[in-house]
């Protein structure tokens, strides 16, 4: 079974997270979803529960839409109380251990703007590192992010050509899936 913890601020105003959800929704893929939004309007996230919700999926998903170069504040603040200290690292903290973590996110520029000559001056694989570096201190196991660009009508992008995006993006999370479960399968 899968976990996704969605993150977005105004998921129903999205275009291409919304339809992504609604694209893996409509797939059938074995998928629980945890809007933290919703669930913790005031940031007063529920660590027994959610720490409660981990322990029963073996991959976890984080999607939302990135913003100023990471993953939303209340997204960060959700690891930060949930991943403490003897359940996700430290003494006995080995509860997250062999399960997978894959970041899932909405770019809303172009591939071209992240490079070393584009107006961002990174690649977006350069932003994901704390991401990295937080599944291997809890003992998980890292899974490449899935990340879609052009998905932003501000930046000048139609609502068709996003919700193309979004579904192609919803494949590879499909995808993903799959071969994560074919690998878990075959260590059994």
């Amino acid at each position: 079974m899968n976990l996704m913890i969605l993150a977005h601020p105004k998921f129903d105003q999205s275009i291409a997270n919304k339809t992504i959800v609604e694209a893996l929704k409509e797939s059938g893929v074995p998928l629980d979803i945890r809007n933290i939004h919703e669930l913790y309007p005031d940031y007063q996230i529920d660590i027994k529960a959610e720490q409660e919700n981990l322990l029963k999926y073996q991959n976890i998903i984080l999607q939302y839409p990135f913003y100023w170069y990471s993953m939303l504040a209340i997204l960060k603040h959700w690891i930060d109380e949930v991943f403490e200290y003897s359940f996700a690292y430290g003494n006995e903290g080995d509860k997250l251990k062999g399960k997978n973590l894959i970041p899932s996110f909405t770019v809303g520029s172009s591939k071209e703007s992240y490079s070393a000559l584009g107006f961002q001056h990174f690649r977006i694989y350069e932003y994901c590192k704390q991401l990295e570096q937080i599944a291997y201190y809890t003992q998980m196991h890292y899974i490449e992010p899935i990340y879609s660009y052009e998905t932003s009508l501000a930046a000048g992008y139609s609502k068709k050509s996003i919700i193309k995006v979004a579904y192609q993006h919803a494949e590879r999370i499909i995808h993903q899936l799959q071969l994560v479960d074919e690998m878990h399968s075959q260590e059994k």
